[in-house]
């Protein structure tokens, strides 16, 4: 554990003091700079953020549960803008819960208040020119230079490392900003290139280190891990083969371009990248023994930890189970918890791929040049194979709901059914875009993953309930499956019925990853981005689609 000094914990005490500060007017502003006030500030005076986020502070919210205010003294946030300070308030003062109330204004600037850990808008003079690490590249062999034009690195919380699953969900609040303010905009845009150089260099890891342009330290995940492809520790901080990461990639310039329009991030850098991906789809929908002669075949990919827990490694020398031939389905070695799967073919993520290889395809038919056409027909028919694949080898019937989504399957007939709370997971089927919320088998699906009986995962206890999962254990739910159950529901009194639980899980004004089900003040995780930012797009959802259950007015909100 680590120590703490008086100054660590009296500085909290007093940035809590501090009242949230009103949003000003909207101004077009690509040059972010510290809120000092004009005054000369040192950033070591800032708290870490971890021991922070344990500790209330005022002042607290006027509602039963008098939540405290959770936002780092504006002198010490990461990024500023005056976007998000405008929907804070705009969302706030017409809610009638003052406790959720709260929550949104902690949870929404949760990742620009903590997590920006570097951006540059590649005009700044921010980047920095320090001799290349081990492995890091600022020139590739052909002449095509890395790490040039905007760059973001958004760390996970207090973990200083970046995962592309994670930054690419911490981010999607603020999409909808992007064609408001500049700052959001280079933002994101910075993101997608941070991303696409980590794909390039090591497509099979989840987790990075800082860009070497960034000057910050690099750090160690303290495991023994024996993988192939080998990775350069400089760059990489785990690498867990994660379908679902890939897919995130994707999401996140599909994402951008939806809400902007902007082509921006097609750049040399992200075209190799997208390049990198389907070499990696191609060399993992390979069955594990050759259909023609029988004989097996290594894979790409192999991940072998030394650990007591199972879900930790792949069995077989790193390998995993046996996936059969010709399924159109990808393999991912690993789920979005970072857990190992157990089938291969995990269906969840198949799904994402599908969805955003389609989303990918139309930008790419949209630029009406003949390369981008030819690469467009390639990735729409890897959508096509996939899509195919889910509904050959995905469903399978289930004894009480008929037809249900499997949770993995390996093509030979073995299917694994439940659910875990992170995503992309089978209850966020429609959250993704893969099928609509009415479709017959996700109902089905959904009332399966929703039920005790039916759902290994699903925890329930004394205060609490949800769907956990194996990576925390078999007491804790994740807030997160009930804030994408009430994105997922039309009924008024399941998604208030959820509301109400996320709210009583956050006494620290702040949504944790896990919580015990039975003791909601056992939690893991004092700050988590990820989970705030899930919980911000519930509220901007309702806000939209169900204003009347937390509004005093009950007319929409829309970005």
């Amino acid at each position: 554990m680590n120590r703490l000094s008086w100054a660590s914990l009296f500085f909290p005490l007093l940035a809590g003091l501090l009242a949230p500060a009103r949003a000003s007017e909207l101004v077009w502003d690509d040059s972010e700079k510290p809120l000092t006030g004009g005054h000369a500030f040192d950033q070591a005076a800032c708290p870490d953020y971890t021991h922070y986020a344990a500790y209330p502070h005022r002042p607290y919210s006027k509602g039963p549960l008098a939540l405290p205010y959770q936002r780092p003294d504006r002198r010490c946030r990461t990024f500023h803008s005056d976007a998000i300070e405008k929907v804070i308030e705009d969302i706030t003062s017409r809610m009638k819960d003052p406790d959720l109330a709260r929550l949104f204004e902690n949870a929404f600037p949760s990742t620009t208040d903590t997590t920006v850990k570097f951006h540059t808008n590649g005009k700044d003079g921010k980047a920095k020119k320090p001799p290349p690490r081990n492995g890091w590249v600022l020139r590739s062999p052909d002449g095509e230079e890395a790490w040039e034009g905007p760059h973001s690195f958004i760390i996970t919380g207090d973990i200083l490392a970046e995962w592309l699953r994670d930054s690419t969900n911490q981010l999607s609040p603020y999409q909808p900003l992007a064609k408001k303010d500049a700052g959001i905009f280079n933002l994101i845009l910075g993101a997608i290139n941070t991303q696409s150089e980590y794909v390039i260099e090591s497509p099979y890891c989840n987790a990075f280190q800082p860009p070497p342009i960034s000057g910050l330290p690099v750090s160690q995940n303290g495991q023994d891990d024996t993988v192939h492809p080998a990775f350069e520790p400089s760059f990489v901080f785990e690498c867990k083969y994660e379908l679902d990461s890939l897919g995130h990639f994707l999401a996140l310039a599909n994402d951008f371009h939806e809400h902007t329009g902007s082509t921006a991030f097609l750049n040399k850098r992200w075209y190799r990248a997208l390049h990198t991906l389907l070499g990696v789809l191609e060399a993992q929908s390979q069955s594990t023994f050759d259909p023609q002669t029988s004989r097996y075949r290594p894979n790409e990919y192999t991940f072998q930890r030394k650990t007591t827990t199972g879900t930790e490694t792949l069995n077989l020398n790193g390998i995993g189970n046996p996936l059969n031939n010709g399924t159109g389905l990808i393999r991912s070695a690993f789920r979005p918890s970072d857990d190992a799967t157990i089938f291969g073919f995990f269906i969840p993520a198949n799904a994402m791929m599908a969805t955003e290889l389609k989303r990918t395809g139309a930008i790419l038919s949209s630029t009406e040049t003949k390369s981008d056409a030819k690469l467009a027909e390639r990735v729409l028919e890897w959508s096509r194979a996939i899509t195919k694949g889910i509904w050959e080898y995905g469903v399978v019937p289930h004894r009480k709901y008929g037809d249900v989504f499997a949770y993995e399957v390996d093509g030979y007939g073995s299917s694994l059914l439940m659910d875990d709370a992170n995503y992309p997971s089978l209850l966020a089927l429609p959250l993704m875009g893969f099928v609509k919320e009415d479709d017959p088998t996700y109902q089905n699906t959904r009332k399966m993953i929703l039920e005790k009986e039916s759902n290994p995962y699903y925890l329930q206890g004394r205060e609490f309930k949800g769907i956990g999962g194996p990576h925390i254990g078999l007491q804790n739910a994740w807030p997160m499956s009930l804030l994408n159950q009430a994105r997922t529901s039309n009924d008024d009194d399941e998604i208030t019925e959820c509301l109400k639980l996320v709210l009583k899980s956050a006494g620290l004004g702040l949504i944790h990853e896990s919580v015990d089900v039975n003791w909601p003040s056992s939690y893991t995780r004092s700050w988590f981005a990820w989970a705030n930012g899930v919980f911000a797009e519930t509220i901007l959802d309702l806000a939209k689609r169900k204003p009347h259950l937390i509004f005093k007015e009950p007319r929409p909100y829309t970005l």
